[in-house]
């Protein structure tokens, strides 16, 4: 009678002891750490995605100088004397003069050459878009890491706090002759356990916080506050629709596309230059005590060594049309495998999650009170009653575990599905089961 009496107080203090915790004044409170501000954050100082928009600005500016004529040529000569501009009285062939040529390219280089400049942008975006995912992805790995170590250290915390105040009960207990003295060590082997566990804990949060850190380009002593949250919110595509969805909107699936016009531009160019190109020249000519002069002249470019020139350009550039295709379809295979791996990684975390928050936590929870009752009088030995008080707690670190990886599997897909794949947080009615926060109380 007197076990169950010393379990209630326990019990009873622990609540008193939350409700006072809640009923004080907070002296400064903290506001948590938000995902999509990090990411935020994230993507406005990352100096990869700055980069990334400097190399297409500056690709850009190719457009119209691939588009453009060469520019003209000027010339200015005389005959006769050494001395500028004179000529040679009462010789015929004594002229000054000057002349402006400008080289026409075969109709249709200057556009295809355009079209090359255009395909090197497109690549440059892509480029920037797969930056800007990458580190959207790199911080929700690290923030549900993060998450997940704040939510486990602070369970291991109570658990500590809890297993104290049992030692505490197994010590009397021992005192007046009703309990073991390995009760006792046992209750105290299990604390120093949790202060292991608590330290290792402790030390990993410390490098998940200093990965947060350098993805927002600050010091790694830079000190965070806790994660606001995550949720397990229901993916809204079947394996069959993400494998659609990457095969259009990844971003190293876009870059080969591009990379594959881009080849075809060049091939094309390639073959067009064969043919030849036209070169025209005006010449005014002043004579010695003769009429001035006007002249055109017209030159077309002879491709007279097309096999050792022209003809190995073009075979350089199908075989490089032809490597980019086949970088695409490994590119397509590579993410198909991923997103399977993803896809199962993601199914079997909220099977989990629903099986923790449906049957494991809450049979463990009358496993454990079944322990204290046959505890009181005497059936289960103390470290019978430990094991299941913290198989309670064990398993409410291990959900939050199936949470952070689910998120880390949503997120890398929706990092090759270039899109939201879960269900939307406002509809009520499509949220998952929550996993319930239990404890002994």
């Amino acid at each position: 009678m007197k076990k169950i009496w010393i379990f209630l107080v326990l019990m009873a203090s622990v609540s008193l002891a939350a409700t006072g915790q809640d009923a004080a004044p907070a002296a400064v409170r903290v506001a948590p750490l938000r995902r999509d501000d990090v990411i935020r954050m994230a993507l406005e100082r990352s100096p990869e995605v700055q980069a990334s928009e400097a190399t297409i600005r500056a690709t850009e500016h190719r457009l119209s100088p691939a588009k453009t004529l060469p520019d003209p040529t000027l010339s200015v000569g005389w005959a006769g004397k050494l001395a500028p501009f004179a000529t040679m009285p009462g010789d015929a062939s004594s002229y000054r003069g000057v002349s402006v040529s400008e080289q026409f390219p075969f109709p249709g280089k200057l556009r295809l050459q355009g079209e090359l400049a255009a395909r090197d942008v497109d690549v440059a975006h892509a480029d920037c878009e797969a930056a800007r995912r990458k580190i959207a992805t790199d911080v929700t790995v690290a923030y549900a890491e993060y998450f997940y170590l704040d939510k486990a250290i602070e369970t291991t915390r109570q658990n500590k706090e809890l297993l104290e105040k049992l030692a505490a009960i197994a010590e009397a207990e021992y005192r007046v002759g009703k309990a073991m003295q390995q009760d006792v060590l046992r209750a105290q082997v299990e604390i120093s356990m949790l202060l292991e566990k608590l330290a290792l804990l402790e030390a990993q949060r410390a490098e998940a916080m200093a990965t947060l850190n350098e993805l927002l380009q600050q010091s790694p002593e830079t000190e965070l506050p806790q994660a606001d949250g995550l949720e397990a919110r229901p993916l809204r595509y079947s394996l069959d629709q993400l494998y659609a969805l990457a095969g259009e909107r990844d971003s190293g699936v876009l870059r080969q596309q591009a990379a594959i016009e881009r080849s075809k531009a060049s091939l094309a160019l390639a073959e067009r230059q064969s043919r030849p190109d036209i070169g025209v020249s005006y010449m005014f000519e002043q004579r010695t005590n003769q009429a001035a002069m006007n002249g055109v002249t017209v030159n077309v470019s002879l491709p007279v060594f097309w096999k050792q020139r022209q003809r190995e350009a073009v075979a350089e550039a199908a075989e490089t049309l032809h490597s980019t295709e086949r970088m695409q379809a490994s590119q397509q295979n590579s993410v198909r495998a991923e997103l399977r791996r993803q896809f199962l990684a993601a199914e079997t975390a909220q099977r989990l999650l629903t099986l923790y928050a449906k049957g494991i936590v809450p049979q463990s929870s009358l496993a454990l009170e079944s322990a204290m009752s046959e505890y009181r009088v005497g059936k289960v030995d103390f470290t019978s009653l430990m094991a299941s008080f913290t198989s309670v707690l064990n398993y409410e670190t291990d959900s939050y575990r199936q949470l952070a990886d689910y998120n880390i599997a949503v997120a890398r897909m929706e990092n090759l599905t270039g899109e939201a794949i879960t269900t939307d947080p406002t509809a009520a009615d499509q949220e998952p089961p929550a996993v319930e926060e239990r404890g002994v109380r």
